[in-house]
This record gives structure tokens, sequence and C-alpha cells, in this order.
């Protein structure tokens, strides 16, 4: 033989979508790993022509399920980010689109059985260490897939995904503020260092001489503004204690403005290098808990709700999410846990194939 298959079930979670593999089915080791997951996905070419990517960050994500070892958890979700063209394969982030697929996928692959109505499945994130709790929605012990839940980035309707985010603050850098400021100034921009659900520098777009409501295609050719951004993005990781993040996708950088609509604020999200086409789960937790910090940039963008949950709606590209979030204010600002729906579609299953050069597989 001189390809390797390996089982797969491919799936949408969220405005996401990629292979989800059980862990048992891939090499252990992370090096050989990597070069499974460069291969699967085809990374090295813009269009991943020789691979199931499908060209963009969002389309070239892996997530790997395996029964949880956590006494807490029923399952443990790992997560890759495998770059478009550099061949690279970063497993510092987790994935909140992604995670979206986990309790289906999960269902779909045996490794839990459904209850009747609704499923709760507790999923480890093992990049992180944050705890999540999915609802899915079983009927009679069925999973399905139909519904009437929209969310923006997706066409049609579908069966809602409730995700419930635990633990979440300093799962990357040990703190909620990793410079222990509310601001730093970097190359003259005012930036809020943040770890919550995934570690971010956040800016006002205004600082950058933009007003925070351009589109993706408008970012992505401003090339000054990102190569400013990376800068700063950089020389911020280094602060933050996470090192040389250069070809790292963490530290991710965000941009908040006032709203443009009805929403709560108005909000861009980058993957680094790319801007996100709508919102990722996980930085969706990161801007509102910054929109909701006194004190940080985003300070005088919003009206501060008076109670606790509050749902705060961000403006992104595509539309706009929702995240719920259960706080206190007491003596600052403690994040206790936040929320958000989202759906998945299981799309194909079947075997992925990778030479054999790069692994045999198990037994050869």
């Amino acid at each position: 033989m001189t390809q390797t298959g390996i089982p797969f079930v491919f799936m949408r979670g969220g405005t996401s979508r990629g292979p989800y593999f059980r862990r048992e089915d891939l090499p252990e080791d992370r090096e050989t790993l990597a070069q499974v997951l460069v291969s699967a996905v085809g990374s090295g070419h813009a269009l991943n022509i020789d691979g199931i990517g499908g060209g963009t960050a969002v389309t070239t994500k892996v997530a790997m399920l395996s029964k949880s070892k956590d006494n807490w958890a029923d399952i443990d979700y790992f997560f890759a980010q495998v770059s478009v063209e550099d061949q690279l394969v970063d497993f510092k982030p987790t994935c909140g689109n992604i995670l979206s697929g986990v309790g289906p996928a999960a269902i779909e692959m045996g490794l839990l059985e459904p209850d009747m109505d609704v499923t709760r499945i507790r999923i480890n994130a093992v990049n992180t260490g944050a705890r999540i709790e999915a609802r899915i929605q079983t009927p009679e012990g069925r999973l399905i897939y139909a519904g009437e839940t929209k969310i923006a980035g997706v066409p049609g309707q579908a069966a809602p995904i409730e995700l419930t985010f635990m633990g979440v603050v300093g799962a990357a850098t040990g703190a909620f503020l990793p410079t222990g400021q509310l601001r730093d100034r970097i190359d003259g921009i005012e930036v809020t260092c943040m770890d919550v659900a995934v570690p971010m520098v956040l800016a006002r777009a205004e600082d950058f001489g933009l007003s925070g409501y351009e589109s993706c295609q408008e970012l992505d050719d401003n090339a000054a503004f990102f190569a400013r951004m990376e800068a700063i993005r950089i020389a911020a990781g280094a602060r933050m204690g996470m090192g040389d993040v250069s070809s790292s996708v963490t530290p991710k950088f965000g941009l908040l403005a006032p709203p443009s609509g009805s929403g709560s604020i108005a909000a861009r999200y980058f993957m680094p290098w790319k801007t996100h086409p709508t919102m990722a789960v996980t930085g969706a937790q990161c801007l509102a808990s910054c929109a909701l910090t006194p004190g940080t940039i985003a300070d005088g963008m919003m009206a501060p709700p008076e109670t606790s949950p509050a749902q705060l709606v961000l403006e992104h590209p595509s539309g706009t999410i929702d995240v719920l979030v259960e706080f206190s204010a007491e003596d600052g600002f403690d994040l206790q846990a936040a929320g958000l729906v989202r759906t998945a579609r299981k799309l194909a299953e079947g075997h992925v194939y990778v030479p054999a050069a790069i692994w045999p597989g198990f037994g050869s």
C-alpha cells in the first residue's frame, strides 16, 4: 500500500469546517501527527489542492476526539489549526466553532450514546484546559441536524447546539490580564491584553485610522494595517509571557468600535493573518469580556449592563453573534461562565488518505 487510510467524519461546526478524527486512529508523537494533518488538509497550496482543506483558515481546522481521561468530562477535544500554505500546525489554541461539532461527531463516532430528547456532553478542551457543556438535540434518542436556528455566516437553519463555557479565564497564560495591566501602549497604540477562552490583543479601530465596520476584503487588502498589527501582536505576545509568537496563531488580535446598528459593540477578529469572515466563538467571549471590563480600551463604547447574566450582541462582518455572560462586578470584572448557541452538520464520512511515506499506519 502506498497510502494510509484514516477514518474521519467531515463536519461543519459553527462557521468553520474540517475533519473530526478519533485520536486513537492517529500517530501519538506530535511531529508525525503534524505531518499527517498537513498532508490530509493539503497545506502548502493556496487552494489545498492536494488535500481536503478549503483554502482558508476556517476550513483547515482539525478536531481529534477521545473518551475523556478527565473525571469531570465525557469527551476530550484536541484541536489543531493547520495553516493554509505554510505547512505548519499549531496545537496551542482551541476553536469554539469546531467545538460546536464535537458533540454530534462524538455520537457519530460511537464515543458516547445519546440520551432522550437532549444529550448533555461535558467536553474537556485539551489544548487550553477549558471545560464546556454542550446540549445536543436528540429527540427519542436520535441525533438530528434539522432545526430552526440560524447563525450568521451559515445559510439555512439547523438544530441548536447550546454551549456553556467554564474555566476559560487565564487558561493559556494563567491570568485574566497577562501583562497585569488593563491597558498597555505598544508602538503608540493602546491595547488590552486579555486571556478569556483565547489569549487576545485588543485595540480600538479608530487608533488605526479605521471605522471598525470595514468588510473582510477591505481589511485584508490593507497591507499597512496588517503589518503594524502583526508587529504589535508579536510584541504583546512577549509581554504576555508567550515567548516568540511570530509563527503561532495566538495571541489573536481584535478591533472594537461603537456599534453601527442595534448590537452592543462592533468587533473584528483576526486569525491572525487574515480577517475572520464572521466571529470565533472563543474570540467572542474574550471580546465580550473586554467590553464589560471597566478601564479597558473598550471603555465608553457601550452602556454597561446593570445585572448578570448579560447578553452582548457583537456585530461582525457577516452579521451578529450573541454572547450570554455571567459575571460579578463587585471587585473588578470576574467572568463566571459564557454561553452561545451554534449549529453543526455532518457533511461526509469515510477515509482520508496520506502517503505511507509520511505515516505507514499502525502495525506496519
